[in-house]
């Protein structure tokens, strides 16, 4: 690895306040995974799906693999699937006509899938690119003249996250409610089933752009609920390094609540793309790969 790549490596472990050995999963993953992509780049804007539950470390992988690529001279564009949420204002529609659930962003259905096609698009042409930017804080979207530009085309696209080339599953799977959440809030099923609809409709013209398909598996679903109140803490920690109201960041019941709305597709993620996926990267409970 050379100096400047060690350098900065270093600051970044720091700064995301990642585990010291971090730079032995480079070496193990990121890297050959980089490697990869740039032996597969060539064509214009190739498209590398990167799928993780939450807190799998998917956000990660993408920042240290398009470091990597670009100090190889290739242009990188990262563009998250969080970004792409519907604004409060839009889920609070869609939460009035169709069904309550539908407020809180995470599920297929509350991301504009319109602006994601867009933007890679945009991404292969000619010109400026401003990515849309998702303030998870405030649970809204960030305003426009806030999104970062880039210019384009460029060799390699990044799109991440935790629902990224998922599939829809078979309507039979859909009756039985999955948690309490499911049971409680959805007795009729109309989320669920409206949930699964937009991913086999929109979200697969989307998904349908991704040349190759990576996919971070956890070991189970209880393991994704402990890495996603990591996030959490690591986001509390900022706002008050910020000197924000910590009230910003959810608290481990909110948390838990929240990621019911997340399990059934993650479920079914870990037994259905494994076995189409370009690549699999099995992790252990502590995000370290097998």
């Amino acid at each position: 690895m050379s100096a400047p790549m060690d350098d900065w490596l270093s600051d970044f472990i720091a700064t995301e306040r990642l585990p010291a050995d971090f730079a032995g999963v480079l070496a193990k993953i990121c890297e050959p995974l980089a490697r990869d992509i740039a032996a597969r780049a060539g064509g214009g804007a190739y498209t590398v799906g990167l799928c993780g539950a939450q807190g799998s470390g998917k956000s990660t992988m993408a920042a240290v693999v398009a470091y990597l690529l670009e100090s190889w001279g290739f242009s990188v564009a990262v563009l998250s699937l969080d970004d792409l949420y519907l604004t409060a204002a839009e889920r609070g529609d869609l939460a009035a006509s169709i069904h309550p659930l539908l407020a809180i962003r995470g599920a297929p259905g509350t991301h504009d899938i319109d602006l994601g096609r867009r933007l890679l698009h945009a991404l292969a042409a000619e010109g400026p690119v401003a990515l849309p930017s998702f303030d998870k804080a405030a649970d809204d979207r960030r305003p426009v003249a806030e999104w970062p530009v880039i210019e384009a085309p460029v060799d390699v696209i990044l799109l991440e996250g935790w629902c990224v080339g998922a599939r829809p599953q078979p309507p039979a799977d859909l009756v039985t409610p999955i948690n309490s959440l499911e049971r409680d809030e959805d007795p009729q099923g109309l989320w669920r089933a409206y949930v699964n609809a937009a991913l086999a409709g929109p979200y697969q013209t989307l998904f349908g752009r991704i040349d190759h398909l990576v996919l971070l598996r956890a070991p189970s679903f209880e393991v994704v609920l402990a890495w996603r109140r990591e996030q959490e803490t690591k986001l509390r920690q900022r706002l008050i390094a910020q000197g924000l109201p910590r009230g910003r960041a959810m608290s481990d019941e909110a948390v838990a609540r929240f990621i019911a709305h997340y399990e059934r597709l993650t479920r079914w993620i870990l037994a259905e793309m494994p076995g189409r996926a370009d690549a699999v990267i099995a992790l252990d409970a502590a995000r370290r790969p097998l």
